[in-house]
């Protein structure tokens, strides 16, 4: 019998509304409807475009897919920290929604194969939710709390090339998939209490990433548990703000970077900044408003400095954008490697439980379809979860 609530969470998760879906299988909208809530079944060769359309098998349609039997909410969407534009977006945070919650039911579905290290972040969050608390004027707590987070996590104190290894391996799970142009980042806490941060793929360039991260790392220690969607424009700007300036105060710690800073010889010229670009890993237009905060640059002097990037181009493209290298989520992608390698499980195994392509498994994950097209035929080994330790297990890229 067809499950139209497979159809339903495949339609949402890839950001398709009935009409949309209707038009790409030459049905009406009522038909979609009729398919999802058990008034009918779709031809065969409506199952047929459906399958090649969300990288299924046809008998994806006729099981209880992954959150069906998971049979929980495991995302509240009210807690999503979109940027401004896409708050009250309802489709846009279904899909993510959806998306976010059929990740974790694949990781649940793997869990009694593997054992996650301790989730630093969450006693992060609970040090920095303190300092947040403090009597210090916002200012200064936001600095106490990125000076804190920072060694907290390890991070090189003269460098960011690992603040993405840094958050995966102290807990967050760290994806990508491409967004729009309105959504360079999202994050959330799901409601086990583990850290999900979703980056945008489709810009590519290594500073923005780290300030993605910097900035969502900034909501998930200083905004647990906020409404984002309900809250009044001028509060959602606020911790928009609030993450901004965790994120320049992480990126670039006062020490070092008033050290740095202090070695140019035209504070106001971006090309003079460089060489720190390529040193810290964030953009010319980050430096400038760094050094802007910390008193170094005159507002005098930052004018002439954002004319200079405007005049320049800047704002769309700076030098060294697209050579320096971009970090990618490596955890998810060590941990299926590591047991498709030591024969713990296979991928037909799970393409088979899910009834799904490997397309779909890299729709998901964030994972190149190469990397799972070269486990695709495997022999299987059995093993008892007394066999598998964390030894061994390598969240880098």
């Amino acid at each position: 019998m067809f499950v139209g609530r497979s159809l339903t969470n495949l339609r949402i998760m890839n950001g398709l509304n009935r009409k949309q879906l209707a038009e790409k299988l030459g049905v009406t909208e009522q038909a979609v409807w009729q398919y999802e809530n058990g008034y009918a079944a779709p031809k065969l060769e409506t199952i047929n475009e459906l399958k090649n359309l969300f990288d299924v098998k046809s008998r994806f349609f006729y099981q209880e897919d992954l959150l069906s039997r998971q049979n929980k909410e495991c995302v509240n969407h009210n807690h999503i920290a979109y940027r401004a534009q896409e708050r009250n977006s309802v489709q846009k945070t279904q899909m993510e929604k959806v998306h976010i919650e059929y990740i974790i039911a694949f990781l649940n579905l793997l869990s009694d194969k593997f054992q996650l290290p301790e989730n630093n972040l969450r006693r992060l969050r609970d040090d920095v939710l303190k300092i947040m608390g403090t009597d210090l004027d916002e200012k200064e707590r936001i600095i106490q709390a990125a000076k804190y987070a920072r060694e907290f996590l390890g991070v090189d104190p003269n460098s960011n090339n690992d603040l993405l290894f840094c958050l995966e391996k102290n807990g967050a799970f760290v994806l990508e998939k491409a967004v729009n142009d309105k959504t360079d980042a999202y994050s959330l806490w799901s409601e086990d209490d583990m850290p999900y941060i979703m980056l945008g793929s489709s810009k590519g360039v290594a500073v923005r990433r780290n300030f993605d991260l910097a900035h969502e790392l900034g909501h998930l220690l200083m905004h647990y548990k906020e409404e984002f969607s309900l809250q009044e424009k001028s509060v959602h700007n606020k911790f928009e703000q609030q993450a901004d300036m965790f994120a320049g105060n992480f990126l670039l710690p006062e020490s070092e970077i008033k050290r740095d800073l202090s070695k140019l010889h035209r504070i106001s010229n971006p090309d003079s900044y460089l060489e720190l670009k390529q040193k810290w890993g964030v953009s010319i237009q980050a430096l400038g408003y760094r050094a802007r905060a910390l008193g170094i640059m005159s507002e005098q002097q930052f004018r002439y400095f954002y004319s200079q990037i405007n005049k320049k181009g800047y704002r769309k493209l700076e030098p060294f954008d697209l050579e320096i290298p971009l970090q990618r989520p490596g955890k998810i992608k060590s941990i299926l490697q590591f047991l498709f390698e030591n024969k713990i499980l296979k991928l037909d195994d799970i393409l088979w439980s899910l009834q799904v392509d490997e397309g779909f498994l890299s729709m998901l994950t964030g994972i190149d379809q190469e990397f799972f097209e070269k486990y695709r035929v495997q022999t299987s080994r059995t093993y008892s979860i007394q066999d598998f330790t964390n030894e061994g297990l390598n969240f880098g890229n």
